[in-house]
Parts: C-alpha cells; sequence; structure tokens
C-alpha cells in the first residue's frame, strides 16, 4: 500500500531493485529513528514492506515507530520471514504434515499442489550420525554408512519432499550442521525477491525448527527458533504473530585476554541474561567491545540465545560483515549488503550512537575468565578453578541419602576444596582419596579389552567431544584445539583410555583448513578422529559407551562425566547413563580428555605427566594467540569455503542412490515404523479445542522448575522395556535398529509412548525417575503412556501443573504434539519459555500460568484431584481465567493467566490448531 510513500529504487551491481526506505519513514513521519533498536528496524521494514490494510495495517507500523522502549507492548504485528531454515529432526515431521495436509486437501476435494512453500525452505540433514565409531581413521565412513542403513526410509521421504515441493531444497548428509551451514553459505545479508512483479532488495530474515537458529543473528541476519508447526504456517505464506518486543542492550568494552575464549565469553553472557530474565525479549550487543569479536565469534555467542532465554541475540550489520561474507567467498552478497544495509542507514560503525533500549547490561571483556558450565543446565557456569566444586556440589545432592551419616562440616570442606588432589591419577590409584566419604568414593575396577586396568570413579571422564555449531563455526577455537592437542602429544601426552574422544565439525570447511594446516593429525593423535558432520554428541547421538565402560558405571552407579563444545547439557541428553555433562571450549574438552577427571583442578593440577613423571599443566601446552591468528590468515580461505559449498546439494555416493517416488501425494505405508500419517487434521482433535470448558480432568504429571522439552520429548536412545521400544518390539523391530526418538519423529505412535519419557523426568506423583505416573481413583502406577491410555479410553481430559520456565530447550514441535495426543487439554505452569508455549497453542493445548504467589509447590498437589478450568469461551489474549482443583468435596480456587498472547493465537487455538487454521484458510476459493 505504501501508505508512507516510502518505496525507492537502489541501484547495486549495475541492476535496479525497489526497497521500502526507513530514512523516508522517519522524515515522513518527524521521528529519529537512528535510536530505535537495530532489531526493531529489522521489523519495521517488514512492515512496510507487507502493508496490505489487512493483515499489516498503517496503524501497526505507527504503533511499532511509537513505542516506548521501556513498557511492554500489548500490540500485535506480523512478521514474515524471508525463508525458513530445517534440520531432519524436526523437517521430516514438517514433510509429513505438508503431505498429510495435501491427502486432507485432496479429502476436501481441492488441489493437492496448493500445499507449497511460498517462502523459499532449506533443509540440511544433520541430527542423525551418531558416534557408533571413534578413535580410527575409518571412523568417518564407518559412521556415514550406519547412518544411511538406519535412515534410508527417511532420506527416502525427504528425497520425495524435495521432489514433491516447489522452493524445496535439501542439503544431504555428511555435509555440516543447518546453523553452520547458514552461516557459511546460505545466508544473504539482503535478499533479492520479486513481489508484486517488482524486484525488490531486502534484509534477510528466516525462521527455523531448531532453536539455536540465532546463531546467524552474528551477520545481522534477524532470526529465530520456531516450532515446526509454526515453521510450517511460514513456508505456507502465514506470518509470525507477535507482541512488539522489548530490546535489551548488552554493551561490551575492552577486550578478550590471552587465555579467555568466544567460549568463556558466552557462558558468561548466558549466566548474566538468565540471571536477568530476558526470555520473549530480543537482546542487541553493542558497544567497543564488539568490533573486536569475530564474526565466529559474534556466531558462538548468538548460537546460545535459546540458552539465556531470548527470542535473538543480534549484532548489527558492520565493516566485519562485509569482511566475513567475503571471507566466505560470497563477495557478490558482500557488495549488494553493504549498499543496501549503508542506503537504510543500518550499517554501525564508530559513530553510531547507541539506540534507545528497554534494559542494558555492561560487560568488560577483560574480566572474562575460562569457565565451563554444568553439571546439567547450560547456565551454570563456573570457573575453571570451582568445576570441581560444582561437580562435588551435584554429587551432594544427589546421593544425599546415603551421606547422612557423613558429617555435614567435613562434607562441606571436601565440596569447597579448590586444592590439588595430591593423586597423579584418581583412576589409577590404588585406593580413592576420598574413600573415608563412603558412597562419594566409590571406586571400580575395570579391565580394558585393549590391555589396561583402571579404576572408575565419580567424576571420570568418559566422553570428551568437540562437537556442536557453536564452537565447530569458530576457526580460532578449532585451531586453537588443534595445537593444543599438537602441544600435548609433543609433551608425551595422551588421551586416558576410559575417555570416548570424537571430532565432528558444523563443516567441512572446518577439516579442510585443519588439514591445509597440518594440524588434523595433532587431533588424530588424541583419538579425536573426524567422526562425521553433524550435530552428533551436543543432540545426544553420542552413541553408546564401551561394554566395559558402561558395566563399570552400572555396577557402581557412577556419575560418571562428558566434556563437550556444545550448547545443551541437560539431564539424560548426552547420554543416559552419563550424569554429569560440562560445556567447555575445544580446547579444554581436549585438556579434560588428557586429565580424565573433572575433578582436577586445570589450573593448579597437571593436565597429565610425562615420560620422566613430570607434571605437564595447562598453561605448558595453551595455544599462542598469535599463532593461532596466523593460521587463521593463512588457512581459513575464501577458497576453501567455495570448495565445501561448490556443489552442496549434490551430496556424496550413498545419498546419490538413494530412490525417491515422485507422486504428488505421499503413499503412506501401514507397515512402515518411521513414517505415518499423521493425525493432526482428525475431527476429533479438532473439535475438542472449541469445547466451552474443561471438566473433571485428571493430573497426569506434577513438574517441577526447569522441564526442559528433553524431558518431555526426548531426542535419544530408545529402552526397549518403555511404551516406544515395546510398540517397535511389537512391530517386529530388532532392539539394535530402534535408532532414536529424533529419527522416529516421523511416526506420531512412537513420539506419543516417548512423551513424558525421559529416564530423568521427576513426576511428583511417584517415587521414582522416569516416565511414570499414576491413575486414579485406582491409585495405580503405570507409565505415562499406559496412564493417558487408560483416561483416554474413559474420555477423561488431563492437566500438567509444572514449576518455572517449562518448555525450556530446544524448539522440539513434538513436546507440544505428543502432549495434544495423549489427551492432556492444559498445561499449568509458573512460567513457559518462549518457543514451548507458542507451539502449545499451535496444537490447540491451553498454556495458564500462575499469578500472584500461587506456585505449584503453594497449590500442595498430590496428583488425585480433580480439576476444572472454566471461561474458554470467552476466552481473549491474556486473559484470566478460574482454575477449580476439587478433592474429598472440597474445591481450591485458582486464577491463572491465559498464555494465548495474541489475537492471531487464539484464531489457531479456536481452530483445533495452527494447521487445521492453514488448510481452511488453503481451500477457501
Amino acid at each position: 500500500m505504501n501508505s508512507f510513500e516510502t518505496l525507492s529504487t537502489l541501484q547495486v551491481q549495475g541492476k535496479t531493485y525497489h526497497y521500502h526506505s526507513l530514512p523516508k519513514l522517519a522524515k515522513k513521519m518527524g521521528v529519529d529513528l537512528a535510536r530505535m533498536p537495530y532489531g526493531l528496524k529489522i521489523l519495521l521494514e517488514n512492515l512496510l514492506r507487507y502493508e496490505d490494510g489487512e493483515v499489516v495495517k498503517k496503524s501497526d507500523i505507527e504503533a511499532l515507530v511509537k513505542q516506548d522502549a521501556k513498557q511492554e507492548s500489548d500490540h500485535e504485528i506480523q512478521f514474515t520471514p524471508g525463508r525458513v531454515l530445517l534440520q531432519d529432526f524436526t523437517g521430516v515431521p514438517v514433510v509429513a504434515d505438508l503431505g498429510a495436509m495435501r491427502a486432507a486437501m485432496v479429502e476436501k476435494g481441492g488441489q493437492p499442489d496448493k500445499v507449497n512453500p511460498l517462502q523459499p525452505v532449506d533443509l540440511v540433514i544433520d541430527h542423525s550420525v551418531q558416534v557408533d565409531f571413534y578413535g580410527t581413521p575409518d571412523a568417518l565412513e564407518k559412521n556415514s554408512r550406519l547412518e544411511f542403513s538406519r535412515n534410508q526410509e527417511r532420506y527416502e521421504f525427504l528425497k520425495w519432499g524435495q521432489k514433491a515441493f516447489r522452493n524445496f531444497q535439501v542439503v544431504p548428509p555428511a555435509t555440516g550442521i543447518c546453523h553452520q551451514v547458514n552461516l557459511e553459505y546460505l545466508s544473504h545479508v539482503a535478499m533479492l525477491g520479486e513481489m508484486n512483479k517488482i524486484n525488490f532488495v531486502y534484509p534477510d530474515t528466516v525462521v527455523g525448527t531448531d532453536s539455536h537458529t540465532p546463531m546467524v543473528n552474528a551477520l545481522g541476519v534477524v532470526g529465530w527458533g520456531v516450532g515446526g508447526i509454526e515453521a510450517e504456517a511460514a513456508m505456507l505464506g502465514q506470518p509470525c504473530t507477535m507482541l512488539i518486543p522489548q530490546v535489551v542492550g548488552f554493551e561490551m568494552t575492552g577486550q578478550l585476554l590471552p587465555g579467555a575464549t568466544a567460549t568463556d565469553l558466552v557462558l558468561t553472557v548466558t549466566q548474566m541474561l538468565r540471571k536477568k530474565g530476558v526470555v520473549g525479549k530480543f537482546v542487541e550487543y553493542f558497544g567497543s567491545g564488539v568490533s573486536t569479536l569475530s564474526v565466529a565469534d559474534r556466531a558462538t555467542m548468538a548460537n546460545m540465545a535459546p540458552e539465556y532465554g531470548a527470542t535473538i541475540g543480534i549484532f548489527p550489520v558492520d565493516a566485519k560483515t562485509i569482511e566475513y561474507l567475503k571471507a566466505s567467498g560470497r563477495s557478490e552478497r558482500a557488495e549488494r549488503a553493504e549498499a543496501y544495509y549503508k542506503a537504510q542507514e543500518l550499517f554501525v560503525d564508530a559513530q553510531t550512537k547507541p539506540a534507545v533500549y528497554s534494559d542494558i547490561l555492561k560487560l568488560d571483556l577483560g574480566t572474562v575468565e575460562a569457565s565451563m558450565a554444568g553439571p546439567s543446565k547450560p547456565h551454570d557456569r563456573s570457573t575453571l578453578k570451582h568445576v570441581r566444586t560444582s561437580f562435588r556440589q551435584f554429587l551432594l545432592a544427589r546421593y544425599g541419602q546415603d551421606l547422612q551419616k557423613i558429617d555435614a562440616a567435613k562434607l562441606k570442606t571436601w565440596a569447597d576444596d579448590t586444592k590439588a588432589l595430591g593423586v597423579p591419577s584418581i583412576e589409577k590409584a590404588a585406593t580413592h582419596p576420598d574413600a573415608a566419604l563412603g558412597p562419594i568414593g566409590s571406586l571400580i575396577p575395570v579391565t580394558d579389552p585393549n590391555g589396561p586396568k583402571y579404576n572408575l570413579t565419580h567424576g571420570s571422564v568418559v566422553i570428551a567431544a568437540i562437537t556442536s555449531c557453536t564452537n565447530t563455526s569458530n576457526p580460532d577455537l578449532m585451531i586453537g584445539a588443534a595445537l593444543l592437542a599438537r602441544n600435548a602429544l609433543k609433551k608425551g601426552l595422551q588421551v586416558k583410555p576410559w575417555v570416548k574422544t570424537s571430532f565432528a565439525p558444523g563443516s567441512k570447511v572446518v577439516s579442510d583448513y585443519l588439514d591445509d594446516a597440518g594440524l588434523s593429525a595433532a587431533l588424530d593423535g588424541l583419538g579425536f578422529n573426524l567422526v562425521g558432520y553433524g550435530c552428533t554428541t551436543c543432540i545426544g547421538n553420542a552413541g553408546p559407551l564401551p561394554p566395559h565402560i558402561q558395566s563399570a558405571v552400572d555396577k557402581g552407579g557412577l556419575a560418571t562425566t562428558a566434556v563437550l563444545s556444545g550448547n545443551r547439557n541437560f539431564e539424560a541428553r548426552i547420554h543416559p547413563n552419563v550424569l554429569g555433562n560440562y560445556l567447555a571450549s575445544p580446547p579444554l574438552v581436549v585438556a579434560y580428555a588428557l586429565a580424565g577427571n573433572i575433578q582436577v583442578n586445570l589450573t593448579i593440577e597437571p593436565v597429565g605427566y610425562d615420560q620422566n613423571g613430570t607434571g605437564v599443566f595447562l598453561k605448558d601446552i595453551w595455544p599462542d594467540r598469535a599463532e593461532i591468528a596466523a593460521l587463521v590468515t593463512k588457512h581459513v580461505t575464501a577458497q576453501k569455503f567455495s570448495k565445501a559449498y561448490g556443489d552442496v546439494f549434490k551430496g556424496e555416493a550413498l545419498w546419490q542412490k538413494t530412490v525417491a517416488p515422485s507422486a504428488a501425494t505421499y503413499a503412506w505405508s501401514d507397515s512402515s515404523t518411521y513414517i505415518k500419517k499423521p493425525p493432526f487434521f482428525d475431527r476429533e482433535l479438532i473439535e475438542q479445542a472449541k469445547a466451552s470448558e474443561v471438566k473433571g480432568a485428571r493430573i497426569l504429571g506434577l513438574f517441577g522448575d526447569f522441564i526442559t522439552t528433553d524431558h518431555i520429548s526426548p531426542a535419544g536412545n530408545i529402552g526397549k522395556s518403555t511404551p516406544a521400544g515395546e510398540y517397535l518390539i511389537a512391530k517386529g523391530v530388532d532392539p539394535t535398529d530402534f535408532n532414536s526418538y529424533g529419527a522416529r519423529r516421523g511416526n506420531h505412535e512412537v513420539m506419543i509412548r516417548g512423551t513424558f519419557a525421559n529416564v530423568r523426568i521427576r513426576n511428583k506423583m511417584v517415587d521414582k525417575e522416569g516416565g511414570f505416573s499414576k491413575v486414579f481413583p485406582d491409585n495405580k502406577d503405570a507409565t505415562i503412556y499406559a496412564t493417558a491410555e487408560t483416561y483416554r479410553a474413559r474420555k477423561t481430559p488431563m492437566v500438567v501443573f509444572a514449576g518455572k520456565e517449562y518448555g525450556s530447550g530446544s524448539s522440539r514441535d513434538w513436546a507440544a504434539k505428543g502432549t495434544r495426543l495423549l489427551g492432556v487439554r492444559v498445561i499449568v505452569a509458573e512460567s513457559f519459555e518462549r518457543i514451548h508455549r507458542s507451539n502449545l497453542v499451535g496444537m490447540g493445548v491451553l498454556p495458564l500460568q500462575f499469578t500472584g504467589s500461587t506456585t505449584v509447590t503453594s497449590l500442595a498437589l498430590t496428583g488425585d484431584e480433580e480439576v476444572d478450568v472454566f471461561g474458554l469461551e470467552q476466552m481473549t489474549p491474556k486473559c484470566e481465567l478460574e482454575i477449580h482443583i476439587r478433592k474429598n468435596g472440597k474445591v481450591q480456587k485458582v486464577k491463572a493467566l491465559l498464555r494465548i498472547d495474541t489475537p492471531n493465537e487464539l484464531k489457531y487455538f479456536r481452530s483445533g490448531g495452527i494447521l487445521p487454521f492453514v488448510l481452511d484458510r488453503l481451500v477457501k476459493p
């Protein structure tokens, strides 16, 4: 509509493009947009471009321009992303949903090709490779072959999607991790596209079905993670509905000191922002310190936006952005981006004034210390000298019942100790130095099939993984890890024999520049051989522990540890039998593999001992920053990126041999255990969401704080005795072929049975860990799935109660889908993580938030109550509803805030979910 007459033209590379000018808007409205946060200006341009008088109105543009930075907004705006990014764990169910939508379209008499992406969609297959083989030169080849044998049906299905849908392309396995591929190749920064037969240039924006999509914020690209159901809507032309977000400014000054890495920085920032509370907000980095950070450093920072709770963690476009595009083989895009962002006055330099933010945090980069985060939360940071303390405090909490006879003061002194252990290796010692502390001093003998004998103890590092796009996208960190490995080998050090080592970079660029620099051999020399190009350990694909290690862990009930260069370390995520998980920089991953136990204080104790028995300390092998910089300059070149991505969609031979059907609709097979037609268009599900009340509901789960989407919908191994395992066995699947929950996301029967099935989830209704509940009034323990089946047979609705930060973690839409298919109608929690709340609404599950001082603890629920929720017929966004909790003839009345935040979300809910809503829109002529 161009109400503000902002439509303009720009000459770029000899061609003329149209764009909506923000400077013209500022002049037209008589405002100073220079002080508006960068991220909001990108949203503003999006509104100008999509203004149509219906979905986007003139008043929306005015509201965003006039929004008080200090106030929370109640104004809903629409955001239409330029493209969509998928990975295969979330991408398979997206393609399945679209396939089911095509089938539903045919049933309604419509044309199947009306269900087709309108925006460019890239799916990167990166989540399926597992570390089965490691520490050998052929580990990559063996893991790849096993990956294809396990996932052949899934890959054929994705190839069908690539053929069947327009604007949909698949990056094959063994290429890299979606976020690193997005950063290094897919991103345009300034996109080109046609609207109403006019060629436009506009900001690159993206939503992705993985919560770490904000990694691309490092390039100034506004993008964030959404659930698969939201992504599907975006693919089909539906805008993302949101309230105008508040923007928290994060000012950085100074520069990192030698010994501090980008990983240490992001762990520090994550702790600060999680403590501040930025859920649902934008975070924007500014200040003189930003200019000292490379785009790779910024990517490490932006990647962990979900861990600090923000929607995005954005770095505005500046000279470093343009340099990175050129250095990664995208000179043409660099020229276009520089011209466009300068024309829009979005380009940041030393003269740019800070924006007006809702709040500001400050950090002097010179204060950042070497750090790790663990043992189970990404924001639980400890400086290096206090890592042992964090683990020992975890042990005290974990084994508290067994330690009641031990003197409490003695235990506290032990936990807070930061001195040297006094033994070269706990695992090699004849007796445990903490033997007097009972269960804390467990020492389990192991006979390794390869020869050595040793003991395993609490804290033994059994997994050390250089993994995840968070850090493998950063050449400084990767070359730093390789140099530390080289220096360790020169000192005669070796990784401890009980450590499972792996190296899984996020793109082939990494292995290319390490090969070119002659450093791959150093990593290989310590057992960090290349195992695959994918998420591996970070997503829970660590693979099995060696049998002799697993046996010792089981025998001793040991709290062993994993050290990984990832972004997530939730309970049971990395490996179901590894209790402590620490996030660390790649160099520290190598260092702890050498040390062998998380209780080694690397600030004062040797990493290991040379052949003369002399201690070698971390400072003796830590890489020199100048050498790292020189190697990055010499070996990380545009040619490396051009080579890696020159024929990116072709794939390896195994992918090329994968044959897929080419029909417009998918031929669903009843015998398939991987791909089944989703039930989300079934009338029963849709009608339930239109009910005016929830009456006589039973409680399926009573949970505490920080229940993650890993707890709700695990992605790791499927146990033989679990409901999902029993289902697969009944279908004739051998347990060795179970694969993982993540790989089975195309089969809703598996995923329903896996919902709330994490081995570490704690339902307060029962006295044991795992996916269990209790059926009432029978007062009978059962699995969550069996409990839900009983209630569904009785046509009894279900509710779940929880504490703070419910649904933290991955943007896992199956955490909402599985919840809905179990029959849960309402989730009542103290607070929700952004993506999961949105997913619940999109699936027709009602999210309610306690108000005032009411908490799940203060209600003193036992699980045998019945629950009524009234007022669903009169709901408005963020209204207050009343919950009645009935027991023994008494009624407890509780007020709760409806967390359906916008009018559009209410429309989705009323339609039975976002998928039926979109289908109805497509069916209409």
